[in-house]
């Protein structure tokens, strides 16, 4: 896990400063569910790494299942399947599912343009955040044509982000969804859940 004082690349990148643009912020995100930090990431090291954010048991055991079954095969080309279902994390870009936002490109580097395109677009209520209801609008329209897997990949992974992220007024906040993009968000959300008082 990356240091909670590392620079974010794609805030530098954002304000125009000079970044290496063939970073792999994608493998930074996914990095904060390995856990042990072995380049494996295991249904189980999912599982803590939802319930380290804050999210419900539920939540994190169906998270789990679904995102180690979907992306073990994928990041693993030419291997036997394991009934384990590890996620190689230095072959997370081979997970990219379709019908998404398009932020991170084929090798799992961060696109700007695309990034702003989501306020340009979707954002009517408020410039820099997304209500519920144009959350639902940007999935809809980033649908591909009989992208079943991508529609559901894509609907899951946002929902999620926003039951977790929502502000107390409903909004998913521009700050929040560049945070998700290069990991820095699970991190953060990992300090202030470890530093909240126990009821």
């Amino acid at each position: 896990m990356a240091s909670s004082s590392s620079p974010s690349p794609l805030k530098d990148l954002l304000e125009g400063k000079s970044i290496d643009t063939d970073q792999n912020v994608l493998k930074k995100h996914v990095e904060f569910f390995d856990r042990n930090h072995d380049g494996l990431v295991y249904p189980w090291e999912t599982f803590k790494g939802f319930r380290a954010i804050g999210a419900g048991y539920l939540l994190s055991l169906t998270g789990a299942f679904f995102i180690n079954l979907t992306l073990s095969g994928k990041t693993r080309p030419g291997k036997f399947p394991s009934l384990l279902l590890p996620i190689e994390v230095k072959n997370i870009h081979l997970g990219i599912h379709g019908s998404d936002s398009g932020v991170y490109d084929t090798e799992g580097r961060f696109v700007a343009s695309k990034f702003e395109e989501i306020f340009k677009k979707y954002a009517r209520t408020h410039a820099n955040a997304l209500t519920s209801d144009e959350l639902m609008a940007m999935l809809k329209a980033n649908r591909e044509p009989k992208d079943f897997k991508g529609w559901v990949g894509s609907w899951t992974e946002w929902k999620a982000l926003y039951i977790l992220c929502k502000d107390d007024d409903g909004l998913l906040r521009r700050e929040t969804i560049q945070a998700v993009y290069d990991g820095s968000l699970f991190e953060r959300l990992e300090r202030e859940r470890a530093h909240k008082p126990k009821p």
